[in-house]
């Protein structure tokens, strides 16, 4: 497995070895030995999850106050742009953002620490995304940053056309908010 730091260092890029051929091809999704190794961490998964979303969905920016979870995420359908904002006030990338192009093709995954607001928007005509956390979803304590706030200011690939967002989403909070 290939791991590459992102501007936001905690955040990693992690690429699996794919074995292709004319049959198909076949990889690793995770591997705790394989996972610590990699990143030097040691986590442990207490939920997978499981979305589908069509074309433009934009799903985000989204965390949870109290029982933050890390996120190992991934798309095994389609193609989305995912998008990670550092939202710790004490460290040294508060307020930056990374986006990476996430997709069945590439097979990238991204690993999110604990107390980062996550999102994404779909590129493709739909995109089945999964996700492993280290906390289970505690509805009480989620929040959610505008996904369009000109702090942080987001470069979305949008094409001059609206997201789709939730109700919720539309009405997430400012940075300075939270």
């Amino acid at each position: 497995m290939r791991v590459t730091s992102t501007a936001i260092a905690d955040v990693l890029l992690m690429e699996p070895r794919v074995f292709s051929d004319a049959r198909g091809f076949f990889l690793e999704s995770y591997n705790e030995k394989v996972f610590a190794q990699a990143t030097g961490l040691q986590v442990q998964f207490v939920q997978d999850n499981h979305s589908r979303s069509q074309r433009r969905v934009l799903r985000g920016m989204h965390f949870q106050s109290e029982n933050p979870q890390g996120k190992l995420v991934r798309v095994v359908a389609g193609a989305v742009f995912d998008v990670v904002v550092d939202i710790r006030p004490d460290s040294p990338t508060y307020g930056s953002w990374v986006g990476e192009a996430l997709s069945v093709d590439n097979q990238r995954q991204l690993w999110i620490p604990p107390g980062l607001a996550h999102g994404f928007l779909v590129l493709s005509e739909s995109a089945d995304f999964l996700y492993k956390t280290t906390e289970y979803y505690h509805p009480a304590s989620e929040r959610c940053l505008a996904w369009n706030d000109p702090t942080v200011a987001i470069d979305w690939p949008l094409e001059d056309k609206p997201p789709l967002v939730s109700e919720k989403d539309a009405k997430g909070l400012r940075l300075n908010q939270l």
